[in-house]
Parts: C-alpha cells; sequence; structure tokens
C-alpha cells in the first residue's frame, strides 16, 4: 500500500483556537479520509510551533513561563481536534527535545554544506508576522500585516538563501503543480525572480528557543526551527525516502506560502533531504465578508458550531461553500441555509422516506430490481468525486453528489411507490421494487461517497441501511453500483440531519460564542475588559500642525501590489508636474476600478519610503475604527487639484 502523508501547519500557540485553523484541520482530514479510500495508507499531522518572540510576550503578558503557556495553549488545540472527531495520526510541539535535535541535525548539515555563515544584522522586524522587513525604516509598517516594525540590531547566523534564486525556479518550471494554486505559484515565482536575500536563521535577543549547536547564546529563528516540525514528527522513518517522509502535501493558509515554498525547500536542498512534493495555500475565511483577525475582534470558534449543530455540518459547509484555494464568506445565517437546504432537506430526507418505504412496503427488507439510468448516474458521479476531490475541489465534488441524490429524488416522485404500493398487479409490484432498491442503493453509493466529508453522520446512515462491514473499509475500486444485498434487513430509523430554525440557532451560537470566548480569555489568564473612555490624543501646537501639507489630489493610475493583499499601487495628480506615486494600505477595502478620478487627500510632505520595493512618496488619509477597513477622507464639493487644505 502507498504512503500519503499530509500536513497541516503547525498552529502558533499565541492564542487559542478558532475556526480558521479548524478549516485548515477538517479539509487535510478529509483528504486524509479520501486518499484512504483511494487505497494510500494515508498519515494526517498536525502540531504547534511554540517558540518566538509572539509566544515569550503573550507568555509574560499573563504571568506565565513561556513553558507553561505553550503546555496550555497546545492542550487546547488537542481537545479541539478530538471534539470535532479530527483523527491525527502524527503530532510534534515544537518544544519537544526529539524535534530540537533534528533542527539541529538539519542546521549542521546546511552549516557542514556551506549555507550558512555568521554575520550581523541591523533592520526592521516584525514580530506579528516574524518577519526580517529588509527594505524598511524605523518606524515603517511592516508590509504584510501593517502592524509598526520594531528595530533590530543582532549577531545572527545567516542562511545563504541567495544561492538558491535558480534552483527554486527551476524547481518551480520542472514541477508546476509544487505550489497550487496557480495564482500563489505565480505569486511565489514573482518574488523569487526579483531576487532573494540571506535569511538570519537565528537571535541573539531572544531566549525561548532552540539553542543552536555552536554558541549557546544563539537561538533558531522560529520559521527555520517550525517547519522541520514536519520531519521531527516522522524521525522514526528517516529522511531518505523509505519512511514517511518526503511529505506528499503540506496544506497552508496563503498568508504563509513564502515560508513553505521558498525557504523550506532551500533549507531541505541545502541539506540534501528530499523535498515535499506539494504546496497548497487554501484563501482566508471570511467573517461576513471581511477577514477574521484579533485586531477586528471577530474571530468564530468551532466550539458553539460543534454544541448546536454537529461538527460535520460545519465541515460540510467550509467544503461545500467556499471553493477551496479562494477566499471564502462565512456567516452563521449562511451556515444554517446550507445545513437546511443540503443535509435536513436533501441527504437526510432522501435517507429518512427512502427507508421509511422500505420499512413500510417491504417489512424493513430491501427488494430486488434496478433502474439503469440512476445506476449509471451513480457511476459517473462515483468517478467525478474522485476527480474533483483529487484536485481540492471538494465543492464541484459535492455538488455533483447532490446533482445524483436530486435525480433520485425526482425518481421517485416519477414512479410514486405509494401509488404501486395500493397497485396489487405483478407489473406494479415489481416497479416498485425497483424503486426501492434503487433509491437505497443510491442511498449506499451516496452515503460512502459522503464519508470523507460526514464522518460522524455518513456511519449512521451505514448503519440503518443495514450495512455490517465498516464504512472505513470502503475504497473506491469496490464501490459500484449493486452492493446492496437484497432481502438485507434495514436498521432501526431515526433522523440525522434535524432542520434548524435560523433565527433561534444563530441567538443560540451568538450566545455561546461569547460564553466560549470568554473561557478561552480566563484561560490565558486574562481579565475581563471594562469599559472605559479612550484616553485623549496628546495636545500638539498649531505650528506643529501647520507643518503637515495636506493636498488635494486626482487618482490617476491605480493597481494592487504583487506579493500584498494590503497595498496598492498609485499615481495621483496633487498639482506638480508629474503625478505623485503613492503605496497605500487600502487594497482590501478598495478595488482598483474605485479608485480612479477619485479625490483624495495626501499628505505631500513626508519623506519618501520603499514598500514592497516601490517607493511612496507621500501617504493617503483614511480613516477607521480599530480593526475597521479604511475609509478614504474626500470631499462633498468640487476642489481644484492640489488644494491645500488647512
Amino acid at each position: 500500500m502507498n504512503k500519503y502523508y499530509l500536513t497541516t501547519p503547525l498552529y502558533y500557540v499565541n492564542a487559542a483556537p478558532h475556526i480558521g485553523h479548524t478549516y485548515t484541520t477538517m479539509a487535510a482530514e478529509t483528504i486524509a479520509r479520501f486518499k484512504r479510500m483511494q487505497g494510500y495508507d494515508a498519515v494526517m499531522f498536525t502540531g504547534t510551533d511554540e517558540h518566538g518572540q509572539k509566544v515569550e510576550r503573550a507568555a509574560e503578558a499573563i504571568g506565565k513561563t513561556p513553558q507553561a503557556f505553550t503546555d496550555l495553549i497546545s492542550a487546547e488545540f488537542r481537545t479541539q481536534w478530538e471534539k470535532l472527531n479530527i483523527r491525527v495520526d502524527r503530532t510534534i510541539r515544537t518544544t519537544a527535545p526529539e524535534h530540537h535535535k533534528i533542527v539541529q541535525w538539519l542546521f549542521q548539515r546546511c552549516m557542514d554544506n556551506g549555507y550558512i555563515y555568521k554575520g550581523s544584522y541591523s533592520g526592521q522586524y516584525c514580530v506579528y508576522d516574524e518577519l526580517y522587513v529588509n527594505e524598511a525604516k524605523p518606524g515603517d509598517p511592516c508590509p504584510e500585516c501593517g502592524r509598526t516594525t520594531e528595530t533590530v540590531t543582532e549577531e545572527n547566523y545567516f542562511f545563504k538563501l541567495s544561492a538558491f534564486q535558480q534552483k527554486l525556479i527551476e524547481l518551480y518550471e520542472s514541477q508546476p503543480d509544487f505550489i497550487q494554486p496557480e495564482t500563489r505559484r505565480n505569486e511565489v515565482l514573482s518574488f523569487v525572480r526579483a531576487g532573494l536575500n540571506d535569511l538570519s536563521i537565528s537571535r541573539t535577543t531572544l531566549k525561548w528557543g532552540i539553542p543552536l549547536p555552536v554558541e549557546g547564546k544563539h537561538v533558531f529563528y522560529v520559521w527555520f526551527d517550525a517547519l522541520i516540525g514536519y520531519m521531527s514528527a516522522v524521525a522514526d522513518g528517516g529522511f531518505d525516502g523509505n519512511g514517511l517522509w518526503p511529505a506528499d502535501l503540506h496544506l497552508i493558509g496563503k498568508e504563509i506560502v513564502r515560508f513553505h515554498a521558498v525557504f523550506w525547500p532551500a533549507f531541505l536542498m541545502a541539506g540534501n533531504v528530499p523535498l515535499p512534493k506539494r504546496v497548497f495555500a487554501h484563501g482566508w475565511l471570511l467573517f461576513e465578508n471581511d477577514k477574521m483577525s484579533k485586531s477586528r475582534g471577530n474571530i468564530v470558534r468551532s466550539e458553539p458550531i460543534r454544541q448546536v449543530m454537529g461538527a460535520d455540518a460545519l465541515r460540510y459547509f467550509l467544503l461545500r461553500e467556499i471553493v477551496f484555494g479562494q477566499d471564502g464568506s462565512f456567516s452563521f445565517d449562511a451556515l444554517i441555509t446550507r445545513y437546511n437546504s443540503d443535509l435536513a432537506n436533501g441527504i437526510g430526507n432522501l435517507a429518512s422516506r427512502t427507508l421509511t418505504m422500505v420499512t413500510q412496503y417491504r417489512k424493513g427488507a430491501i427488494p430486488e430490481g434496478s433502474d439503469p439510468g440512476i445506476a449509471e448516474l451513480a457511476g459517473t458521479t462515483i468517478e467525478t468525486v474522485q476527480q474533483t476531490f483529487d484536485r481540492f475541489e471538494f465543492s464541484k465534488g459535492l455538488e455533483a453528489i447532490w446533482s445524483l441524490i436530486s435525480a433520485v429524488d425526482k425518481y421517485i416522485v416519477t414512479m410514486a411507490p405509494w401509488k404501486l404500493a395500493r397497485d396489487t398487479s405483478e407489473e406494479a409490484q415489481a416497479n416498485l421494487n425497483k424503486t426501492l432498491y434503487t433509491a437505497a442503493e443510491a442511498l449506499r453509493v451516496v452515503t460512502a461517497l459522503l464519508s470523507p466529508v460526514l464522518p460522524q453522520s455518513a456511519p449512521k446512515i451505514w448503519a440503518q441501511l443495514g450495512m455490517t462491514d465498516s464504512l472505513d473499509n470502503v475504497t473506491f475500486a469496490g464501490l459500484k453500483w449493486g452492493g446492496l444485498p437484497a432481502g438485507q434487513q434495514i436498521g432501526e430509523i431515526s433522523g440525522v440531519f434535524p432542520r434548524i430554525e435560523i433565527k433561534e440557532g444563530v441567538t443560540k451560537m451568538r450566545e455561546l460564542e461569547e460564553k466560549v470566548s470568554a473561557e478561552q480569555a480566563a484561560l490565558l489568564g486574562k481579565k475581563p475588559e471594562a469599559a472605559e473612555e479612550a484616553p485623549g490624543s496628546p495636545k500638539i501646537p498649531i505650528d506643529d500642525f501647520l507643518k503637515v501639507d495636506l493636498r488635494a489630489g486626482l487618482v490617476l493610475q491605480a493597481e494592487r501590489v504583487k506579493g500584498s493583499d494590503k497595498l496598492m499601487h498609485l499615481k495621483v495628480d496633487i498639482g506638480e508636474a508629474q503625478p505623485r506615486t503613492i503605496v497605500a494600505g487600502i487594497a482590501e477595502a478598495y478595488g482598483p476600478e474605485q479608485l480612479l478620478n477619485r479625490k483624495v487627500v495626501i499628505v505631500a510632505n513626508l519623506q519618501p519610503r520603499k514598500l514592497k520595493g516601490i517607493e511612496s512618496q507621500g501617504m493617503i488619509v483614511a480613516a477607521s475604527v480599530e480593526g475597521g477597513k479604511p475609509v478614504l477622507a474626500g470631499f462633498h464639493e468640487d476642489i481644484p487639484v492640489g488644494a491645500r487644505l488647512k
């Protein structure tokens, strides 16, 4: 049996788990279950990334040691997966001694091969993204998250990332599916082709990390440390290709694609270690069309949903509603609407009506007979699901399954078994047998196909069909029409997907969300925040304000900055000989087409600074509440370009 080793990211433990973690992990485990149906020995990994400055500061903020803090949060992740019925085959904590050994082993291999040297770094560092921002100046924001960078000056060990530019390009071109989807591949190719700088992989100003094997005062940069967790979790099989390594799939969120598709393969190349076969970066989960984040205060947790609707309802929604690889929107209303439409009224209704008719008309025994049209559609659906799930097109695969369900529903209505049951003629009874068998066999096929997505609910329907073999043993090779034995007695019938009223369900989940949020805050040692007046801004003299040169500007050009979800590259006319180039963090709030020919307010006398390699010659003025999207300042009346604001 061929192995298939897939991984989620090692989740960072600076905060408790939320639905974003659940999305990746449920998708990964669905893939693992699907691969087992294909005949693979699928092994799924997830773990926790427990070092770094963010963790150190988060622990300090609540009066705990880093070790005590990471013990607490990593346990929360494990509990989360158990409650959500997620099977974890391999795991690692980066604080584990066995992980430390592998990190130091790979470092030594890279050093022995001449790809690590000692130097010093002085520049800007983003604590939130654990990212060195080489082009930034003191006080500049991080190009990824927009938070203010910190100035760092320290002695470091550097990895010769610059030596791998051509090798990485060759990798991407020779293996086009190494990075997917295509949009992420293009981003990474563009980033690497622009040139790579050597990467600091140690810190001396940080204590909470794995010591380097060469000097006691150095600890590993968190991203060198964490990525190796994919290997240390399967170190028992070695790394020569005979064990679980290399990974067949790294499943990640798009915000960490650079670390996995650039840094990680370069580290492995330097150490002469086999590369993972594929990196797939899915999109963000948006809450009511806004990105979820702690700063926005719109984090959703999985536990309230599980308590009200069950884990399968959440898994189905995430894989059916969202095109995997793209950003997708989540809301409680949409969740319940999809649940009622597809699960309660779809598969749930088909199971209930089919099994009830078998009980009522044939005393619970599966009759003989089959409709060739439905049989052919079922065979086509089995093939479609395999092909779409292989491409991680879960939504398309599930759509095909529901097309089969819809066809069977229509077939039942057309055949009208309730009428056939009243007709005692031989022909009518034969048609009744055919109808009941066709509906029940279609239900068996559908249930098997849905088992990777509904791992708790599908076995219940399977048992009600009277199937005695485990659903876990069903493979695509053996899943063919006609596998339901005639004469088989069905099991006890019970509803699997009861309808949920939207208003009641949403209210209950919101109440539980507040409760779980408070429980997590208490777990982290945080006190409930009391409402208080915002402190007043420091007063400045009028002379200081008059130093700021505010101008009315007209946006002539607008395009998104490659490699950034936040930044927009603008050309703005402020009445000068040439339009100003301005890079603004407004791309999540405005599209280029919304900005063209728009009057805006520009700070015209700021010192230029580089963002993503583009020199910005000013700043655009916008307002926002904490965590909200920026809203551009503008004018209700016409104002000439270049006019000064006073």
